[in-house]
C-alpha cells in the first residue's frame, strides 16, 4: 500500500507544472469505497440547525440541514500545493466548501489522526487568513483560509481558496478515513464567499463543457469505488438516455420530486411536489417521517413504538375520523381536537406542557399536534385506497410502532430481502425505482450480516417544507450528471 501511495505522489509531481487541460476535456478522479460499520452508521446523523444557528450557516439558501459524514464510504485523492500534498476528500454536492486540516492544528486530537497541510512546503502558497467556521452535525471545523494550487486529477487549479482547519469540534471526524471534504455545490452557501473548486475550473478552461458526472460503484466485491468525471460522461457507467430536472433552489443541487410509491400505492405527501437535494456526501435516503414510516411497515424494519402517537389514536381516533369523513379541511383537524393551536392562518403550533411552541420534529419529544397532523395524512392516504375504518385503524396503529429511529437506523431481516418491494421516485415525470437489493444496506460485522433500511427521517420547519436527501443509496442505482452550464440535474441507470 505505501509503494503505491509513493507512486501517486510521484506521479502527481511529475505532471504538476504541466497539467491542464486534459486532451479528451475531462478530469477523471477514482473513488475509494470503504465498508460501512454499525457504529458508524448509527452515529451518523442529518439534521436541521437550531433557529439560533440557521442565519448563522447561511442566510442566502433556501434550505438548510446539517451531516456529519460519518457513515460517508466514497473518496478520492487531491493534491495542494507545489508540490503537491496529497489530501483524501470527500467529493461533496451537498457542501461548497475545499478543507483539510493544518499542521497549525495542534489542540484537536483528530488531526493527529490525518494529513495535514504545511504551507511553508508549498512555493505557490498564499495567506488570506480571514477566519472561518463550518458547522456539521455533530459540531463543527474552523480555521482560516488560504489559496494555493489545487491538483484535481490532471488538472491545476492556480489560486484556490479553501480553508486550513485549525480545530476539529468534539472528535466528529476521529474515526473517518478521509481528510477533508471538497465541496461541489453552489457558491451561494460556501462559508466565507471562498469559490467552489469546480467553479475554477470551469473559469480556467480545464474542462471542455460545464458538467461533471458522478458514478457509484455498489458492488461489494470490487476494488474500484466509482468515478468522478469533471467536464462530461463516461459512457460505461450508466444505460440508456437521462432524464434531465431543473436545479430548483439556491445553494444546493435540489430538485422537484414527484410522489414516491411503495410497490404501486402512493404515499401520498409529496403528490403535489417536495424539493430533493442530490447529495453525494449523504449515505442514506432521508425524507419526512410520515412517508419513511410507511416504507418501514412495507418492508418489515424494526422501528421505535411511540406511545404519544398510539394515545393519539386511541383518545382521538373517533373525533380524527368523524372529522375527515365530515369534510373538514385536514389542516385544522388537530385544532378541533385540542391538540393544535394556530397562531395566525398559516401556521399552526404544539401544545407541549401547556405552553405553545413551534411545531417540533418526531425525535423531538412530546409533539402530541405533529403525531397527530401525521395520523390524519395516513388516514387520507389509506381512504385514498378505499380501505375499510378497521383496516384503516390497525394499520395507522402499526404505523406508530414503526416510527423511524430519530438515534439509529432500522433494522430489518435479511433473509426477507427479496420478498420486499419496489420503493420508487417520480422525478421528470418518469419513475426511478429501487430495488429491495438497492435500497438495503448490509453491514459486514464479525459475527453475522446485518441488514438495515437505507431511510432515514429528516422533518423540515413547515416555512422549507418537506425534503428528501437523495444520497448514495439513491445515487448508486441512477448514474447523475450535474450539469452546472444549464442548472439542471440527469438521471440514468447505472451500469
Amino acid at each position: 500500500m505505501e509503494s503505491i501511495r509513493f507512486l501517486l505522489i510521484s506521479i502527481c509531481m511529475g505532471a504538476w507544472l504541466g497539467g491542464s487541460l486534459s486532451s479528451d476535456g475531462l478530469a477523471r478522479v477514482g473513488l475509494k469505497k470503504r465498508n460501512l460499520d454499525l457504529n458508524s452508521i448509527h452515529a451518523a446523523r442529518i439534521t436541521r440547525p437550531q433557529a439560533t444557528s440557521f442565519a448563522r450557516v447561511t442566510s442566502n439558501a433556501e434550505i438548510v440541514y446539517l451531516k456529519n459524514y460519518l457513515d460517508t464510504q466514497y473518496y478520492g485523492e487531491i493534491g495542494i500545493g507545489s508540490p503537491p500534498q496529497i489530501f483524501t476528500v470527500v467529493f461533496d454536492t451537498g457542501s461548497s466548501n475545499l478543507w483539510v486540516p493544518s499542521s497549525k492544528c495542534l489542540l484537536s486530537i483528530t488531526c493527529y489522526f490525518h494529513s495535514k497541510f504545511i504551507a511553508r512546503l508549498s512555493r505557490t502558497y498564499t495567506k488570506i487568513g480571514i477566519p472561518c467556521k463550518i458547522q456539521y452535525g455533530s459540531g463543527s471545523v474552523s480555521g482560516f483560509l488560504s489559496q494555493d494550487r489545487v491538483k484535481v486529477g490532471d488538472d491545476i487549479i492556480i489560486d484556490q481558496e479553501f480553508a486550513e482547519v485549525t480545530r476539529e469540534g468534539l472528535l466528529a471526524l476521529l474515526g473517518v478515513q478521509f481528510d477533508g471534504i471538497l465541496g461541489l455545490a453552489f457558491q451561494d452557501i460556501a462559508v466565507g464567499k471562498a469559490t467552489p473548486v469546480w467553479y475554477n475550473m470551469a473559469e480556467q478552461g480545464h474542462v471542455s463543457k460545464k458538467v461533471f458526472s458522478l458514478w457509484l460503484n455498489r458492488n461489494p466485491s470490487s476494488e474500484l469505488g466509482g468515478e468522478i468525471v469533471f467536464g462530461g460522461l463516461d459512457w460505461r457507467h450508466f444505460k440508456g438516455d437521462h432524464t434531465y430536472v431543473p436545479v430548483t433552489g439556491r445553494g444546493y443541487w435540489q430538485i422537484q420530486v414527484g410522489d414516491i410509491f411503495i410497490a404501486n400505492n402512493s404515499t401520498g405527501l409529496c403528490a403535489g411536489g417536495c424539493s430533493a437535494i442530490v447529495d453525494s456526501g449523504t449515505s442514506f435516503l432521508a425524507g419526512p417521517t410520515r412517508i419513511v414510516a410507511q416504507i418501514n411497515h412495507a418492508i418489515g424494519a424494526r422501528g421505535i413504538v411511540s406511545l404519544e402517537c398510539k394515545e393519539v389514536v386511541t383518545k382521538y381516533w373517533n373525533s380524527i375520523w368523524d372529522s375527515i369523513i365530515s369534510g373538514v379541511r385536514p389542516e385544522i383537524i388537530c385544532v378541533d381536537v385540542g391538540l393544535c393551536l394556530y397562531s395566525n392562518d398559516t401556521v399552526i403550533e404544539t401544545v407541549v406542557d401547556g405552553e405553545a411552541k413551534d411545531r417540533l420534529s418526531v425525535d423531538e419529544g412530546g409533539a402530541l399536534c405533529t403525531f397527530c397532523e401525521m395520523i390524519v395524512f395516513w388516514i387520507q392516504v389509506q381512504l385514498k385506497e378505499k380501505k375499510a375504518k378497521e383496516k384503516i385503524f390497525h394499520y395507522v396503529d402499526e404505523l406508530c410502532e414503526r416510527l423511524p429511529n430519530p438515534l439509529g437506523k432500522s433494522f430489518i431481516n435479511c433473509d426477507e430481502i427479496t420478498a420486499m418491494p419496489y420503493v420508487s421516485f417520480t422525478i421528470g415525470n418518469r419513475s426511478f425505482p429501487l430495488s429491495p437489493e438497492q435500497y438495503i444496506v448490509r453491514v459486514e460485522e464479525s459475527y453475522a450480516t446485518i441488514c438495515l433500511s437505507g431511510f432515514a427521517a429528516l422533518d423540515m420547519p413547515h416555512r422549507q417544507g418537506p425534503l428528501w436527501i437523495l444520497g448514495d443509496v439513491f445515487l448508486g442505482a441512477y448514474h447523475t450528471v450535474f450539469d452546472f452550464g444549464n442548472h439542471r440535474i440527469g438521471f440514468a441507470q447505472a451500469a
